[in-house]
This record gives structure tokens, C-alpha cells and sequence, in this order.
């Protein structure tokens, strides 16, 4: 008799603690559910139609998916055993396509970089192999220059399966050092065209239009490739006060010395500002002097309508007068 009050005891037990167990559990709702079912039948259509783009996002789909083994084990453990063998494949075909970087995500149509590819896999070592070879390709592609050199914000390993945590990612020193070298190539070049275009700053007023815009372009460019450099873009703000010291030796200085404020300023030099506040100063006395002789005009004037009303008035007079008025 005991022993059968003890079984209704625990039995009595399970139940009353079964609705706890389901409740505290957030995947078994039905939006959860729903979900759940919507991402295994993607995998099994993209199985049945051997779409492997598609059934690489059904994987990665899965893979974020925290309440899929609730109600598919079978897809989620096609997942794992998959997603990164398959990812490497299409990763390779895109690359052969010359698909090496874009910035969308992976996209089921195929239409997907490599790099996007290995990024998924988490493999941030292939990843940065064909970001490489992608900059390589467009050397002169700032922009992408740009958006390789930071890739690593928002990146990160692998998850630690003691703590479940993952920690960010930065890529080795020799990514940066390849990068830099592309920016050194570049820096270079730019500075080696200024240098061709800055002959043209002595010639005639035409010439040093013409020269200048370009070389100021160029200096402008370098600038921004050599912030990615260890020096800085000090290089190219030193030739920009270089160029405007020559135009300020032209014989032809009051015409010319806003060129050599566009090199001053970007130089940051105070040259330009010393320029400036003469500029400014000379500016408020032809100011002055012309205000004063507005003001001397202005009397002189004044005073010689004053003497032109007392003639014409003598000579009205005079007439009024011999005409017996």
C-alpha cells in the first residue's frame, strides 16, 4: 500500500510539473514552430531541385535557428555536417568566376562573392585571401580600399565551447602589411604624376590654371592613401607648401597668390595664414580708401550742384527782370 501511494505520488508530481517545463521552454510557441517548419521545407526544395546556393542559405538559416532541433534533428545535423564543406565549394566556383568581394549577403540565386562565402563559414583566413587578390585586381579602388581595411570591425571567431562566448576577430599583421604596400604603390604614383603636372606652375597665367588644379587633385589623392601609411600624408602636405612657395615667386604675384593659398591651405602651412590676414588687411584698407573717396566725391559734388542752383537761379532772375516781371 505504501509503495502504491508513493508511484501516485510522483505521478501526481510529472503532472503538475509538466505545464512548468513547457512554459519556461520559448521554442514551443507557434510562431517558433512555424518558423522551424518554414526553414526545413526551403532545405528539403532545395535538395529536391539540387539548388546548392539555396541550400546553403537553407543551412545557414538552420544554423540560426535555436529552436530547429526541437522539431527537425535531421535538418539541423545536415547543417553541421555540411554548411562548411559546401560553403568552400561555392566559395571556389564564385572565385573562379572572378566573384571575389561584394558587400550583400549570401544570396540563394548564387549571385555571391567568394569572400562572403568564406565569411559565412567563419573562415576569415580564406576570406582575407581573396579580399587580397580583389584589391590586387583594382589597386586604384579607394572604396574598396577602404572597406578591406576596416573588414575586421564586427568580426568574430570562432565560439569557445566551454564558455559559449566568442571573441572578436582581428587578422594577422601580414593582411595589414599587404594592404599597406597597395597604398605605398599608389601614394607613389600619384605623387610621381604631380610631379609632372607641377612644371606647368612657371608657365603663363593659362598654364598655371591648368597646372595647378591637376597637381592639387593629385596631392589631394596621395593624401588619402598615405593615411593608411605609418608616416602619414606629411609627404604630400610638404610638396603642397613647396608648390605654393613657387607660384609665389612668379613676377606675377597679386594675380596668382590664390593658387598658392589653395597649397597653403592644404598644407596647413601659416603661410596661408599669414597670406590670409594680409589679404584681409589690404582688403579693409582699399575699403576705407574707397569709402573716403566716395565721401570726398560726394562733397565735391554737393558743393558744385550748390554753385550750378545760384547760376541757374541769377539767370532766371535776369530774365524775369528784361522781361518786366
Amino acid at each position: 500500500m505504501h509503495r502504491t501511494n508513493a508511484a501516485a505520488y510522483s505521478l501526481m508530481v510529472m503532472i503538475l510539473m509538466a505545464p512548468t517545463v513547457y512554459a519556461d521552454d520559448p521554442c514551443l510557441g507557434d510562431e517558433e514552430k512555424k518558423a522551424a517548419s518554414t526553414r526545413s521545407a526551403a532545405l528539403h526544395k532545395a535538395e529536391q531541385a539540387g539548388q546548392s546556393a539555396a541550400r546553403f542559405v537553407a543551412y545557414l538559416q538552420i544554423m540560426a535557428d535555436d529552436c530547429i532541433d526541437r522539431y527537425d534533428k535531421n535538418a539541423l545535423g545536415k547543417a553541421k555536417d555540411n554548411l562548411a564543406t559546401l560553403g568552400r565549394d561555392l566559395a571556389k566556383a564564385a572565385e573562379a568566376k572572378g566573384a571575389l568581394y561584394s558587400a550583400g549577403p549570401v544570396r540563394a540565386d548564387g549571385q555571391t562573392s567568394a569572400f562572403q562565402y568564406y565569411e559565412a563559414i567563419g573562415d576569415h583566413q580564406e576570406a582575407n585571401r581573396v579580399l587580397l587578390k580583389a584589391v590586387q585586381v583594382k589597386s586604384e579602388d579607394l572604396r574598396l580600399f577602404e572597406t578591406v581595411w576596416t573588414i575586421d570591425n564586427g568580426r568574430y571567431g570562432a565560439v569557445d565551447l566551454t564558455t559559449g562566448s566568442r571573441q572578436p576577430y582581428s587578422s594577422p599583421p601580414a593582411f595589414r602589411q599587404e594592404l599597406a604596400k597597395v597604398a605605398s604603390m599608389n601614394a607613389d604614383r600619384l605623387m610621381k604624376a604631380e610631379e609632372k603636372d607641377a612644371q606647368g606652375l612657371t608657365g603663363n597665367i593659362g598654364e598655371l590654371g591648368k597646372a595647378s588644379t591637376q597637381s592639387i587633385e593629385k596631392l589631394r589623392s596621395a593624401s588619402l592613401w598615405m593615411k593608411y601609411l605609418s608616416g602619414g600624408d606629411k609627404p604630400a602636405r610638404d610638396r603642397a607648401e613647396q608648390r605654393g612657395d613657387t607660384i609665389m615667386k612668379r613676377p606675377d604675384p597679386t594675380f596668382t597668390q590664390g593658387q598658392a593659398m589653395m597649397y597653403y591651405d592644404f598644407a596647413d602651412s601659416s603661410k596661408g595664414k599669414d597670406m590670409a590676414a594680409q589679404i584681409k588687411k589690404k582688403g579693409e584698407e582699399s575699403q576705407r580708401a574707397m569709402e573716403k573717396a566716395g565721401e570726398s566725391m560726394k562733397g565735391m559734388f554737393s558743393q558744385k550742384s550748390e554753385a550750378e542752383q545760384k547760376q541757374f537761379n541769377k539767370k532766371k532772375a535776369d530774365l524775369e527782370k528784361e522781361l518786366g516781371f
